[in-house]
């Protein structure tokens, strides 16, 4: 009888954790694949809610929340569809912030490939892989690049599209293009291969922008995930995957 007791004693001492615990829907955009993990990780240890993470292009991602897609937070690749989300009736007003700032890179899986903009003018490649420039800001960015060096038109046949910045990773990742535009957060902690970071001047910047969802707005999980985004912790995990703080 006193080990029934005890077990019923221990199930009421822990159920109210249990019910507190939360879980929060989130979009987010696939070049922030491995830093969007560690953060769930973190989040869950310093709150007890879990976030449950979707990766995909930020346009479409986009298009999926007006057709009523169930996610309660937006991470972008993007200013834009954040505010638009707010302006449109689907994001909630205030809640939208810029989280990081994105940085472009020339990678390639094989050391000495990449030794800066001349590896373009050379085009001593058969392909180069962006993400797709409608649905993909890093995909905007490359076609901005490369037109600015004036390479554009010549490498035009080189180019393979991913549907996101994730598929366009996997392209140079596995050798089905030599070399490609990808977010230095998706290659900030590998060892290896070769890499030019592009500067920022010649580029949009891509301030990558959250927003609370207006399926979010009742869900205390959705709000705790936003405000640890923005915490020392969070911060600190963000910087170390490459990408850049909004100083704004």
């Amino acid at each position: 009888m006193r080990a029934i007791i005890l077990s019923l004693c221990l199930c009421s001492a822990v159920a109210p954790q249990i019910a507190r615990a939360g879980t929060v829907s989130v979009a987010v955009a696939s070049n922030f694949t491995e830093a969007a993990n560690e953060l769930s990780a973190a989040f869950s240890a310093a709150t007890g809610d879990r976030a449950v993470l979707s990766f995909g292009a930020t346009g479409q991602f986009y298009a999926q929340i007006t057709q009523g897609a169930p996610f309660e937070v937006f991470l972008a690749a993007d200013d834009e569809r954040p505010q638009r989300a707010v302006a449109e009736g689907f994001g909630v007003e205030g809640s939208v912030f810029t989280f990081a700032v994105g940085q472009l890179v020339l990678y390639s899986a094989s050391p000495g490939v990449v030794t800066g903009p001349q590896t373009l003018t050379a085009g001593d490649f058969e392909r180069i892989a962006i993400a797709n420039p409608q649905t993909a800001p890093y995909g905007a960015a490359a076609v901005e690049v490369m037109q600015g060096l004036g390479v554009l038109d010549a490498l035009e046949g080189k180019i393979v599209q991913g549907q996101n910045i994730g598929q366009a990773f996997q392209f140079v990742a596995t050798g089905n293009a030599r070399l490609g535009f990808v977010a230095l957060g998706q290659v900030a902690l590998l060892d290896g291969g070769s890499r030019w970071i592009v500067p920022q001047e010649l580029y949009t910047p891509i301030r990558q922008d959250a927003v609370l969802l207006t399926k979010g707005r009742d869900n205390p999980a959705a709000a705790a995930f936003l405000v640890f985004l923005k915490g020392d912790a969070a911060q600190r995990i963000i910087a170390r995957h490459g990408y850049g703080l909004d100083e704004r």
